[in-house]
């Protein structure tokens, strides 16, 4: 067995989460370049442009890339064989989003309860943390910020059966359309098919951790991922919304088993700050 401080995991926690808010990843970055090149509207160009002008500002002056900083959504990949001493993990998790906020200078948005009062709890935190045991003796963490814009324009339905790849496609579409420029495209759009009603929501917010302009490896996905982003193109919205041909710079589906009685699709759309970072400890 291998044994982790919790210190080490708030340390890499602040840092994944001032990084993921300050610096684009370069995939990322290299998509909105491409996207420049196919663009067809001037004003769309113009908005990739100056898009690409704040990134690169953010990393240069080491402030956040969007000031909207997002509700922190952290994955734990814990190997099987770690044991964490000196605290709690989830602690751990919330008190390296504390850190980050107040050394990083981020903006707190979470506030409690969501209903009445809607305090503000002044540190960003807590953390929404997903977690998968799997092999071995290290942790790997992924922030990735998500921020309220795109997040309120995301959908979840469960289809029948019967509507099959074409009532999910129309679903998808309809959801990338409505979400309009209030989403701040160019987008990329998260999708999950399959599994349960909270199985989806949690591939399609998965899915946006992939590396920006990589195909999924399985056929039969990679077809319907080139399908949709070809299909969502052809809405118009453009860049912020001002119309174009370049609505969304990447389209990741990933998809699971579900019940013979159901077919859940969810839709998480990610703005143009499409943040995240990784380290393993």
């Amino acid at each position: 067995m291998r044994r982790v401080q919790v210190e080490e995991i708030i340390e890499a926690v602040k840092e994944l989460t001032i990084k993921a808010n300050y610096e684009l990843p370069k995939e990322t970055v290299a998509l909105f370049e491409e996207a420049i090149k196919k663009e067809e509207s001037p004003l769309g160009r113009e908005v990739l442009v100056q898009i690409l002008e704040n990134a690169r500002t953010a990393v240069e002056e080491q402030m956040p890339y969007c000031q909207d900083t997002g509700v922190t959504v952290v994955f734990l990949e814990v190997g099987q064989e770690v044991v964490i001493e000196g605290g709690s993990l989830e602690e751990a998790v919330n008190e390296g989003v504390r850190r980050a906020t107040k050394e990083g200078y981020l903006r707190a948005s979470m506030v409690w309860d969501p209903l009445f009062e809607r305090k503000n709890t002044g540190d960003n935190t807590p953390a929404i943390i997903h977690t998968e045991v799997v092999p071995g003796d290290r942790i790997k963490i992924t922030v990735a910020p998500k921020g309220a814009g795109s997040e309120n324009t995301s959908r979840l339905a469960m289809l029948k059966p019967a509507d099959g790849w074409e009532g999910a496609k129309r679903f998808i579409l309809e959801t990338v359309k409505n979400a309009g420029p209030n989403a701040c495209p160019p987008l990329t759009v998260g999708v999950g098919i399959g599994g349960n009603f909270e199985m989806c929501a949690y591939l399609a917010k998965k899915a946006l951790l992939r590396p920006h302009g990589e195909r999924h490896p399985d056929p039969l996905i990679r077809k319907v991922e080139e399908e949709l982003i070809e299909d969502i193109n052809k809405l118009g919205l453009g860049p912020m919304g001002f119309g174009g041909s370049v609505t969304a710079v990447d389209v990741k589906v990933e998809m699971y088993p579900c019940h013979i009685a159901s077919l859940p699709v969810a839709v998480n759309i990610q703005c143009h700050a499409s943040r995240h970072a990784e380290k393993v400890v």
